[in-house]
């Protein structure tokens, strides 16, 4: 797998998931999907794969779903050296390939970055720095930042029309039925 840096810089990559660990003897590896469903990595044709600072084109040959996780063999990696040299790299596809969603769903790096906000009084809590998954619904870790209420990090549930009142990507807020206390 020859580095190539990718074709357009000024296109936006998002990451999908990342190489976990060598599975097998011929260069298969294991992955950690962040799609929903985790099989949908394995259908993106246009995969990117980030070598120390350098994302470059990755293509997977054949892929399958293997217990709770996704194995596959990527071209070019042919041994298990080769692919305990990519685990811990991120996969990524470009924006352009993700679907569209309704208008009133986010993908999560849609929602990374905005500021977070109580509805009633418009107090800044702080920034979403990344989201979770824990079963139950999707969570918002939303950190302080300059001009926050505090410097307590917390993690508000992602559920519209309970905690989540409003998201304007435009104004980078998400409005949110919270009690800053907490």
């Amino acid at each position: 797998m020859t580095p190539t840096p990718v074709a357009q810089a000024s296109e936006e990559l998002i990451v999908v998931g990342k190489v976990s660990t060598v599975y097998g003897v011929k260069g298969w590896v294991k992955l950690y999907s962040f799609t929903e469903p985790m099989s949908n990595l394995l259908d993106y044709s246009g995969l990117h794969i980030k070598r120390g600072e350098q994302w470059q084109p990755v293509t997977i040959t054949e892929g399958r779903l293997h217990g709770k996780s996704l194995v596959a063999a990527l071209e070019g990696v042919d041994d298990r050296e080769q692919a305990r040299a990519l685990a811990g790299c991120e996969l990524a596809i470009s924006q352009s390939e993700l679907a569209s969603l309704p208008e009133d769903e986010f993908y999560w790096h849609q929602l990374e970055g905005l500021q977070v906000l109580t509805d009633v009084d418009r107090q800044l809590l702080g920034v979403v720095d990344h989201m979770m998954a824990t079963g139950a619904n999707d969570v918002m870790v939303v950190s302080p930042c300059e001009g926050s209420i505090d410097q307590t990090e917390r993690l508000v549930p992602y559920v519209p029309d309970i905690y989540v009142t409003a998201v304007n990507l435009d104004e980078g807020t998400i409005l949110v039925d919270w009690d800053p206390a907490f």
